[in-house]
């Protein structure tokens, strides 16, 4: 996604050969495009025996659909549960810390 988030269309070829090492065989990369074209995330046109794909979804319509499933999967429907995990399994710098406590507050005075 990301590469074709950088660059608007690309080839299977092309999407391959810009990824970083280690490097991935081409169906591997053919199989994660028609993935993500089934699940909406991108769509495809012929352009000569290739095919072109197109992201659907920008960036952050992206990531709240991979949110959506993790939530759903993993913390039953539970942000708050995500978020705690998150909390736990990463050490947060001081900006990150204060932004969550900001949260924490606001979401606290829209319950009284």
């Amino acid at each position: 996604m990301e590469v074709l988030w950088e660059r608007g269309k690309a080839t299977v070829a092309d999407v391959t050969a810009a990824l970083p090492p280690p490097p991935i065989a081409y169906n591997s990369v053919l199989t994660t495009m028609r993935i993500l074209e089934q699940k909406g995330y991108v769509r495809h046109e012929e352009e000569g025996r290739a095919y072109l794909y197109t992201p659907i979804l920008q960036r952050d319509e992206a990531s709240s659909k991979a949110v959506d499933n993790v939530l759903s999967r993993f913390f039953n429907g539970s942000p708050g549960a995500l978020a705690l995990k998150l909390v736990e399994n990463e050490r947060l710098g001081e900006d990150e810390i204060a932004r969550l406590k900001a949260l924490i507050e606001r979401h606290e005075g829209d319950r009284e």
